[in-house]
């Protein structure tokens, strides 16, 4: 099945899913639902399903993304602004200030991640077990706070002390922004709408500079020009924590800001994701399938395989620079371009993903961008503070490596279904990332400066092994559309269907497959709809996986 590919659609056509089905409004009693069905069934069948059209369910969307999608912007920038802190504050003296050896730096960048790895379970439950819009409003709040504590540390131990308890609530960020991207867009949408919260790394990367750079002039005989950047990254952190609380519902079932009818819209529009939406209960059979699920060790190891060079390049990214022969100041600025790029590749490639219906190829094809970087840096001469020009563009070029980690996000969410498989197939994600990540900085030394080749040599492997990644990844999803295909067969149904989450809302060619899609729909009940039973994928035969 294409992944996101377009397809034309009237704009009369009525109903809950891209292929815009009715569904009939009824005024009966509530019917009973399973009691291990998704939390959205329940609600569907207390409130009665209802019968809307293209406009009507637009205008819900918008007011989706008007307020949700700022909220989770806003997260995932301030989780990576004070994550990066420490990349930032690298060139104003951190390590003597505060008396710090070459490996005691990279440490600083490591132990962030091996908190996030130890705590990425318990994360996956939290999101499971309790309300969403809380846990992750507390989090932010909880790691704001140790950024900014973090300025009253002046050695090693305090540092990493606080690097830790930092990662520990950071932790919840990225798996929560995935949850809230599959509870509340359809997977058509979910590949840009991950796009942009991702691509929050590359502002942070211009707002970061710039509050660095003018930070960084800031001279004083009682703090150290890192401690001040610290508090004002942390105190803005802990006073987003306190908008979030407030503004983020928990689910679009629990979305007061919502009416009636509108939260109803927004549930029915995601039955055809067949992924479920909220269940609140932690079932261990999902465990078990995650665990045992082929797919999820292959994009394990994707995501552990670009994280290596993402965790090194973002400790050691300012350093890099200075050592082409830059100046404090003028590396600072120059890495402002990084941003731009990253924002760039992210939301690009997202974009072509979504045209051309194919992630692995699109993921291979932006793979090939930071081998030729790495290479250029890796082969260049450095004599003197000469080919500045040249070393700068093969450290843009592997910059762009920043789109690949969201398209891993996106594409392993939108290929898993269950609620309980959903956080945890994102736990597995996160922690391979934090696995990455841990081991990123460590093959950077400062002693290695300024070539670095250890460190860059390991990162144009990594993307070598996630370009040909990209490329056997959906040969083993076709096996299991196949597979699902004879399943469906087996049960008396039809063979081929239509996905109906992948498509867009633009018209369909044909109006007699409207039709039939229609009919098919119309008397399919929330009970018997495997969409909202909160089944597994692998266990759903009626998933269909994208490509």
């Amino acid at each position: 099945m294409a992944d996101d590919k377009q397809s034309p659609a009237p704009a009369t056509a009525v109903g809950t899913a891209d292929v815009i089905t009715p569904v009939q409004e009824t005024t009966d009693r509530p019917q009973p639902v399973n009691t291990q069905a998704d939390k959205a069934a329940k609600f569907i069948a207390e409130h009665g399903e209802v019968t809307f059209d293209y406009e009507e369910e637009k205008r819900v969307l918008k007011r989706v993304d008007m307020r949700i999608l700022p909220l989770i912007l806003g997260a995932y920038f301030f989780q990576q602004l004070d994550k990066s802190a420490l990349s930032y504050v690298s060139i104003f003296g951190i390590m003597e200030d505060a008396n710090l050896k070459s490996l005691e730096y990279s440490w600083l960048g490591s132990i962030l991640y091996i908190a996030q790895l130890i705590f990425q379970p318990l994360a996956a439950f939290l999101l499971v077990k309790l309300p969403t819009g809380k846990v992750i409003g507390v989090a932010i709040i909880c790691w704001g706070t140790c950024a900014a504590v973090m300025a009253a540390c002046t050695d090693f131990k305090s540092l990493l002390a606080l690097r830790f308890f930092l990662g520990s609530f950071e932790a919840m960020i990225a798996p929560s922004c995935l949850a809230v991207t599959q509870m509340w867009w359809r997977r058509s949408e979910q590949t840009l709408r991950a796009s942009y919260w991702t691509s929050m790394n590359g502002v942070t990367f211009i707002v970061g500079s710039l509050v660095t750079y003018g930070l960084g002039h800031i001279v004083s005989t009682k703090i150290y020009r890192y401690q001040t950047i610290f508090i004002f990254c942390g105190c803005l952190t802990v006073i987003f924590g306190v908008i979030f609380i407030i503004f983020m519902p928990d689910s679009p079932m629990e979305a007061k800001y919502l009416n009636e009818r509108e939260r109803i819209i927004a549930v029915e529009r995601l039955r055809a994701n067949q992924m479920g939406v909220a269940s609140r209960q932690w079932k261990w059979d999902h465990i078990k399938e995650t665990l045992t699920d082929i797919k999820t060790l292959l994009w394990f190891i994707l995501i552990v395989a670009i994280s290596i060079p993402s965790g090194g390049i973002s400790a050691f990214g300012n350093l890099i620079i200075k050592d082409f022969g830059y100046s404090n100041f003028n590396a600072i600025l120059f890495s402002m371009p990084t941003g731009a790029v990253q924002v760039f590749m992210i939301v690009g490639s997202a974009w072509l993903a979504t045209r051309l219906g194919r992630k692995g190829v699109v993921l291979t094809g932006v793979a090939c961008f930071p081998t030729v970087g790495t290479i250029i840096m890796l082969t260049v001469p450095r004599t003197d503070g000469g080919n500045k020009g040249v070393l700068l563009l093969g450290y843009y070029l592997v910059q762009c490596f920043a789109a690949i980690t969201p398209m891993i996000f996106a594409w392993s969410a939108q290929n898993t279904g269950g609620d309980t498989k959903k956080k945890t197939s994102s736990a597995v994600m996160f922690m391979g990332m934090c696995t990455g990540n841990i081991i990123g900085p460590l093959l950077y030394n400062t002693k290695d400066a300024p070539m670095y080749r250890p460190g860059l040599i390991a990162n144009l492997i990594m993307f070598v092994l996630v370009g040909a990644l990209g490329l056997l990844i959906p040969m083993y999803l076709l096996l299991l559309n196949n597979k699902h295909s004879k399943r469906r067969v087996e049960l008396g149904k039809q063979a081929v269907i239509i996905d109906e989450s992948m498509m867009k809302r633009t018209g369909m060619e044909d109006s007699k497959t409207i039709e039939l899609e229609q009919n098919e729909h119309a008397q399919r009940s929330v009970e018997d709809d495997n969409g909202l039973n909160d089944l597994p994928d692998l266990q759903n035969e009626d998933f269909i996986y994208v490509y």
